[in-house]
């Protein structure tokens, strides 16, 4: 074998063990351009707040990297202790598939889970008398089915953390001040307001 052809494929390797090992650190890479986009946005749903006519909705959308860039921008602004990714995937008729990466090195939590935990779902994002939730259908933790309790444990580990009210995967939330309404297509979502 010639030895540049060689070389080349180890330094392939490299790269994709580093890249690899990047991903499973929960390191997210994000655009700040993307993440300003929604900032923007917020702001700008905040500011019609005010406008006199209200009759017809307007609308905003998002892409899925966007959105995902602003939430990684989040995790990052906010120093969050638990969660150190969360990405989403977009597809029609509002079902979403996520993967969220959790890191619980340095607080208490049961010994029976991982310190380090990257958990896969998908199911569909309900919207409903101006309250929306995640109704998740599967519940994936390294590639494993688990059940979905296993989210409220979460839930409740992170509250207990955080020292905030403890909430379920099955709750409904108020949408956001000014949006209406919510719909999810492949790549993108559209929110009303």
């Amino acid at each position: 074998m010639n030895f540049k052809i060689y070389f080349a494929r180890k330094i392939a390797l490299v790269f994709l063990f580093l890249y690899f090992s990047i991903l499973s650190s929960g390191i997210q890479d994000y655009s700040l351009p993307e993440a300003l986009k929604v900032l923007n946005a917020i702001e700008e749903i905040e500011r019609e707040q005010s406008r006199a006519d209200k009759k017809t909705l307007k609308e905003m959308v998002i892409t899925e990297s966007e959105f995902n860039s602003y939430v990684a921008y989040r995790i990052e602004n906010e120093k969050a202790e638990i969660l150190k990714e969360f990405r989403l995937k977009f597809f029609r008729r509002n079902k979403i598939e996520g993967k969220i990466f959790i890191d619980l090195k340095g607080h208490k939590a049961p010994k029976f889970l991982k310190s380090r935990m990257t958990l896969y779902f998908g199911g569909k994002l309900e919207v409903k008398d101006g309250q929306v939730r995640f109704n998740m259908k599967d519940l994936f933790l390294e590639g494993q089915r688990i059940q979905l309790r296993v989210i409220d444990l979460i839930l409740y580990i992170q509250a207990k953390i955080e020292n905030r009210k403890v909430s379920s995967i099955k709750d409904w939330y108020e949408i956001p001040y000014g949006i209406k309404d919510i719909k999810v297509h492949r790549g993108k979502a559209v929110f009303y307001y």
